[in-house]
């Protein structure tokens, strides 16, 4: 009996080691495979732009989270108190991008910047979303990764491979285009499978000037405690302060994964303290002459604890998504797209705007 337990024991330690070597072994696999993008890279830029800029013009802009194909009204999310980690089928991610696209078709922008898009991810059924969505305008797109892992190991079912990023395309004739790293704070082991934020920065020379034109596609830290965020918006508006001060012209959107201290917070109340609460972005931090360019005549995104049943007052709405601009930008609208969150779990928010001279 004593033999027979000891070779029980001895069995059951050597599963034991052989599950921490594995587990060890994946740990240095993901690290040693983890992305690593340098502080500033210079993106390809894909196909070609017709239009021209210049001081006095208008143009619009429209920012839009995208959810990765994947987060339509039937869809919760594990991270927002959910239970999902990606929809049923392939064909949930190609109707919900066709939407998307329709969507972005009739706002008719001059420039669009897409946060949570999918080039291949296990999540959204490796559909490749920037080439679904790229040739919408008919000018240039860019992308920028801020999602890479070969494979994110959580929850149950896992994520699996991600590669995701920003997208912007453009009407006008970009001369270049950067991915920008931002500051994180998670540390390893962690960090070999979380996002590296980033901002996408496009230069758009303008006709008869040696000025340019300087866009900025952003998506900001959504669940920290609220440090890289503020650390994050601190590096975007040292970019842009910068660029305005050499003459440029500045127009940043995106997901800032907080609220604005323009909108009636009121509006939209937390509906139960438990959910993720918004920070808020005071005018205070921008210099003179800057501006937040944001709407809350409706919510730009929902809470994904639950699939949305269009009851609004068990839904939680926030405003995060919306623009900056500098002081030789002026704002003729700013308006959000309702479109009751049928593809994605946020609004598109569309920007006028003149480049004054």
């Amino acid at each position: 009996m004593k033999r027979t337990l000891k070779r029980i024991g001895q069995i059951l330690l050597s599963i034991l080691i052989t599950l921490i070597l594995i587990m060890a072994g994946f740990v240095i696999y993901l690290t040693a495979a983890e992305f690593k993008p340098e502080p500033v890279e210079t993106l390809e830029i894909g196909g070609q732009a017709q239009k021209t800029l210049q001081a006095g013009d208008s143009l619009s802009v429209l920012s839009y989270n995208i959810g990765y194909g994947s987060l339509d009204k039937t869809q919760d999310f594990f991270m927002d108190g959910g239970e999902n980690v990606r929809p049923d089928s392939d064909e949930n991610v190609r109707n919900n991008i066709a939407g998307i696209g329709k969507i972005m078709k009739e706002a008719n922008c001059d420039v669009q910047f897409l946060q949570e898009v999918d080039k291949s991810s296990k999540r959204s059924y490796f559909v490749d979303q920037t080439a679904s969505l790229s040739n919408l305008i008919g000018g240039t797109s860019a992308f920028a990764v801020n999602y890479s892992c070969p494979y994110v190991p959580f929850p149950l079912p896992t994520i699996g491979k991600v590669q995701s990023g920003l997208l912007t395309l453009n009407s006008f004739g970009a001369e270049n285009a950067q991915r920008i790293a931002l500051t994180g704070t998670y540390t390893w082991p962690m960090r070999v499978a979380q996002l590296k934020r980033c901002l996408l920065v496009e230069r758009v020379p303008l006709e008869g000037s040696d000025k340019e034109l300087v866009l900025v596609n952003l998506h900001l830290e959504a669940y920290d405690d609220g440090d890289a965020k503020q650390v994050q918006t601190e590096e975007l508006l040292k970019l842009l302060t910068e660029e305005y001060e050499k003459g440029n012209y500045c127009i940043a959107g995106g997901d800032f994964n907080q609220t604005f201290s323009e909108i009636d917070a009121s509006k939209y109340p937390l509906v139960d303290p438990a959910y993720w609460k918004a920070g808020t972005l005071s005018s205070n931090i921008l210099p003179d002459g800057w501006r937040f360019a944001v709407d809350d005549s409706a919510p730009t995104c929902r809470l994904l604890n639950q699939p949305y049943s269009g009851d609004r007052e068990k839904t939680q709405f926030y405003v995060i998504d919306g623009f900056i601009v500098s002081p030789n930008v002026e704002v003729k609208n700013v308006s959000v797209i309702e479109t009751d969150f049928q593809y994605t779990d946020h609004n598109p928010v569309k920007l006028e705007a003149v480049l004054k001279k």
